[in-house]
Parts: structure tokens; sequence; C-alpha cells
């Protein structure tokens, strides 16, 4: 039983760490913590692998694992250094080539509006739209109602064309993206 276990984790891991990891580096902005976190949330799968009941993918499970483990990483930070790291990502700040890893170069734009726009409004409009997650697994994912998914992403979008614009990037490319 432990064996089969262990394969499955492993084949989990291959098939969603990439995508696992893309998204908490969206929430965190720090590639070394995205991967800590990243691990953390495969060994939190392993250990507690009895309790999934297949009522959803395993790739919705394991990104509700992921953003439970980034949203406690993100309430015990202290406000100071989060609110360092904002002051910082104001001033000219450019990621490096690994936080943006995934990122196609005509998206970095609306990687850095997404940066601008409030947490939840950016969790939603990264599951839904680039992660390709159903209303009903966002839901589960983000342990929302599925009304609330459907709203905030009714807002979420036009918040960020909004911040697309301001930062003089919309287009036509960027229509197509959201």
């Amino acid at each position: 039983m432990l064996e089969h276990r262990k394969e499955e984790i492993a084949d989990w891991y291959d098939q969603h760490s990439k995508s696992v990891l893309s998204f908490i580096l969206i929430m965190v902005k720090d590639y070394q913590q995205a991967e800590d976190l990243t691990h953390d949330t495969f060994v939190k799968a392993y250990l507690y692998y009895d309790l999934f009941k297949h009522h959803s993918s395993e790739k919705t499970w394991l990104f509700s694992i992921a953003h439970n483990l980034t949203v406690d990483f993100l309430r015990k930070r202290k406000p100071a250094k989060f609110f360092k790291e904002v002051f910082l990502l104001q001033k000219d700040h450019v990621p490096l080539p690994e936080e943006v890893f995934q990122i196609k170069e005509e998206s970095y734009e609306l990687y850095k509006a997404l940066e601008e726009i409030k947490d939840t409004y950016r969790k939603v409009i990264v599951l839904r739209k680039i992660k390709g997650f159903s209303i009903e697994d966002t839901a589960k994912i983000l342990d929302w109602s599925e009304s609330k998914v459907k709203s905030t992403l009714f807002r979420a979008i036009p918040a960020l064309k909004k911040q697309l614009i301001k930062e003089g990037n919309w287009n036509e490319k960027a229509e197509r993206r959201c």
C-alpha cells in the first residue's frame, strides 16, 4: 500500500509540479520559497493521501493543498517584511528569469499587471484563465462557493484590464489573453 502511494505521488509530481510551482510563484514572488512550498505540497499530499476521496481530480486536490500552504505562509510572514517587499517591487523590480520561466515573453505585461491587482482577483484569474480550472474546481481549491468564483472573476477581469491600460499595455493581444 505504501509503495503504491509513493508511486502515485511521484507520478503526480511529474505531471503537476511545474504547474503548482508557477501558481505558488505568482503568489509569493520568491522562486526559492515557491520551490519549498511546492515540495511541502507534495509531502502533505503523501501524508494525507488517505483523505483524498477522489471527489475532484488529483490536480484540483494538489492545488487546494498548495493554495492553503501558501496562504498560511503569507499570513505568517512578518508585516514589516511584507511591506518592504511591496516597496521593492514598486521600485523598478524586474523578476529573475526563473521567476517568469513559464510566462511567455509576450505575457510579461500580464504578469506585471497581475502583481498589481487584488490577491483574490489574481488567484481567480490564474486558476480560471491561466491554469484552466473549471468554476467548480476553482471553488474547491479556494474553498469558495461557485457563485463567489463567478462574481470575483466578473470583477477581476475589468480590474486587470484597467491595470493593463494604466501601464500602457492594453492592446488586441491583451484582449485575447483575458
